[in-house]
């Protein structure tokens, strides 16, 4: 299975709060990030390696920010979330790294870029683009990736216990 998937490949995307991208991967942390939550949370919830920060992971693997409530999973950072974890299932790239180029590119303000979404993510929905993805959605991962847009609407959850809102594309 590919893992990858350009974005004209996807109908639609909506977190499902199953949890997956906090349980199965490691998030890092650029210096900034990684400041914020060691003031707010203490250093002892973030991992150093060799030359990357990263948030603590418990011992069952997930995020120690995970938060499980009324049946969801949801991010204990949402005012302060960190960028990989703000893009997920997205990747939001200069160049056509995981191929398909003409099916990853996206005009964003001019700029050519190249989006591609992780299978692993259970929001996906397959098919022709809706009009919805493409306006809403693909424009905030673009903005946010490239740091034009700092406030999520359409990517993140509808209806978190954290006040996010989110434009429902089903």
């Amino acid at each position: 299975m590919l893992r990858f998937v350009p974005w004209r490949q996807i109908a639609n995307w909506r977190c499902t709060a199953c949890g997956n991208c906090c349980k199965l991967y490691s998030v890092v942390l650029n210096f900034p990030e990684w400041l914020t939550i060691a003031k707010t949370f203490g250093a002892e919830n973030t991992v150093a390696g060799l030359d990357k920060l990263f948030l603590k992971r418990e011992n069952d693997g997930s995020c120690a920010f995970l938060c499980h409530f009324a049946g969801n999973y949801h991010c204990g950072l949402q005012n302060m979330k960190p960028d990989a974890c703000k893009l997920w299932p997205f990747k939001v790239l200069a160049e056509p790294k995981y191929g398909e180029a003409e099916q990853a590119v996206f005009d964003w303000a001019g700029k050519k870029l190249f989006i591609y979404a992780d299978s692993m993510c259970e929001g996906l929905r397959y098919g022709s683009p809706s009009w919805e993805f493409k306006s809403l959605v693909l424009k905030e991962f673009a903005g946010l990736a490239l740091g034009t847009c700092r406030t999520q609407h359409n990517t993140t959850r509808n209806g978190s216990p954290f006040g996010l809102r989110r434009f429902s594309l089903y």
